[in-house]
């Protein structure tokens, strides 16, 4: 345990000196909002701690952030965002933005309690010592799944039954609260999620949340819960997806889930990103302190690098909603390693659950799974991934490689178990073929390993009835061969071979 927490203060104390150089290298940083620019197409922006600042300009063909100025971080969504007519900054983010030519000079305002702010929610405090923002996300889901085969047959030939659904739920209940407290570096994002299809089930409702400091753009400092960063799906755009609320059976696979740990994240550079997490297991969501060893033997790591725009749209969202009239690009790489108890591993239908599946949809912790006599208490999983994405006007191309090893299996007569690695990818391509209205895509995805290969295509359509993304419906269809994943928030069976059909009405403020 010593080991990460001495690594991770090491890196705090290295990368402070650095970032406090950037700033004596730019002493008027704090100023550049006080002045409109004259340069057609860029905008420089500035807030105080406590403040946020609206600069006026033509949006109508996005806006992309240059390069930031300040020390606090500049994050989508967060701190900074865009609406019809201006670019606003808050909490110290200072930046320079391209987009139209600035209409107006900026103007410096407090925000007021109950303004809302489009993908931060709406803001219930505002004062010297703190802020306190509301958001809310739920969906209603109708779910068929009766063109599924009745059961299936894995890969150590027994027949297993396919539960085949039909119903309607109000699915998903998800109130985060964020803000600052005494300083806009003290942050907090403390929540309340509940899983409705899972009632009754282990973690069906959590609280839980995290805490951050934040130096400056080049390194925050955060504990709690959060998601491992494995996968690109797990970076923090949730829920952001061509879909809603619902991965491709390969990201489903091979990801980590939300776990408690220390974590530092932040820019090594305007257009890369990092972040490295240490925390206690793959998932925490259903488990408690009483059945995790005591080693702190899960470790994450993730790259972003962003080369032509130096962003990918808000949050680095899957499609592009907010058509990028220049090329944005972004390389991801992510590795994680971590020792797996029995004793540890989430309920089968526990939300966000990521159990270690083998290709067939098998629990490997299974008594008796690869022979009579034979459990494996402990394994070791390694998993590393490599994502892609490009988006230009509406269009996008995004796609993920996953690798995954388990080894090392400790346990009763274990000695027989082979290594075992496994390989996939996604692919999902989309369209705004109506502007700001209507979305299509497509996504495929297949995972290859000894006990199966299972795949599968999917399409569907996204309809923001408002132009907004806050109300959307989407309709999906999905054809599966042999599902390695499944539980009842997903909307795939372990072992569902065939069609499923669902629609979700979306709120998202």
């Amino acid at each position: 345990m010593s080991s990460p927490l001495a690594l991770l203060l090491l890196l705090v104390v290295l990368a402070t000196p650095v970032a406090a150089q950037d700033t004596q290298d730019d002493p008027t940083a704090s100023q550049k909002a006080a002045v409109p620019q004259v340069v057609p197409v860029i905008v420089s922006c500035a807030s105080k701690p406590g403040e946020r600042t609206q600069c006026a300009a033509d949006t109508s063909s996005g806006v992309v952030l240059l390069r930031s100025t300040g020390e606090a971080p500049c994050l989508l969504g967060k701190t900074w965002g865009y609406d019809q007519g201006s670019v606003w900054v808050s909490d110290g983010c200072s930046a320079d933005f391209s987009t139209g030519i600035i209409v107006v000079e900026p103007a410096t305002t407090k925000p007021k309690p109950l303004s809302h702010i489009p993908n931060v929610g709406f803001l219930l405090v505002a004062g010297d010592k703190g802020e306190m923002y509301l958001r809310l996300f739920s969906y209603g889901r109708y779910l068929n799944q009766r063109n599924l085969d009745a059961s299936y047959v894995d890969a150590f030939g027994n027949t297993k039954t396919v539960q085949r659904r039909q119903d309607v739920q109000l699915q998903k209940f998800f109130a985060p609260f964020s803000g600052w407290f005494l300083t806009p570096k003290m942050r907090y994002y403390l929540y309340v999620w509940s899983s409705n299809p899972s009632q009754g089930d282990p973690a069906q409702v959590v609280g839980a949340g995290n805490l951050t400091w934040s130096f400056n753009r080049f390194v925050s400092v955060g504990v709690g819960i959060t998601s491992l960063p494995t996968v690109r799906s797990t970076e923090g755009q949730f829920p952001y997806w061509l879909g809603v609320d619902d991965r491709l059976i390969a990201d489903e696979f091979f990801r980590g889930s939300y776990t408690s740990g220390v974590w530092l994240k932040g820019e090594l550079h305007t257009k890369l990103k990092y972040m490295a997490m240490f925390a206690n297991n793959l998932s925490t969501l259903g488990v408690s302190a009483s059945q995790l060893d005591n080693r702190m033997d899960t470790q994450s790591f993730s790259l972003q690098w962003l080369p032509t725009t130096g962003e990918f749209g808000l949050w680095n969202g899957f499609g592009d909603y907010d058509a990028h009239q220049k090329v944005a690009t972004r390389i991801g790489v992510h590795y994680s390693h971590s020792l797996e108890e029995k004793q540890s591993q989430p309920g089968t239908e526990g939300i966000e659950n990521s159990q270690i599946r083998l290709t067939d949809g098998s629990v490997i912790f299974t008594p008796d799974l690869f022979g009579p006599g034979i459990t494996v208490n402990e394994v070791d999983y390694r998993m590393a991934s490599v994502d892609a994405g490009v988006k230009y006007k509406g269009m996008a191309v995004e796609g993920e490689y996953y690798w995954r090893w388990l080894s090392n299996f400790t346990g009763l007569n274990t000695g027989s178990i082979a290594d075992i690695k496994d390989t996939g990818y996604q692919l999902q391509t989309s369209a705004m073929v109506v502007p700001k209205t209507l979305q299509l895509y497509v996504g495929a995805s297949q995972v290859f390993g000894n006990y199966g290969d299972p795949w599968e295509v999917r399409v569907g359509q996204n309809w923001y009835l408002m132009k907004e993304r806050g109300i959307r419906l989407n309709g999906e269809w999905m054809y599966v061969e042999g599902s390695p994943v499944g539980y009842t928030a997903y909307p795939y069976p372990v072992g569902a071979r065939g069609q499923v059909f669902h629609i979700n009405l979306e709120l998202n403020f």
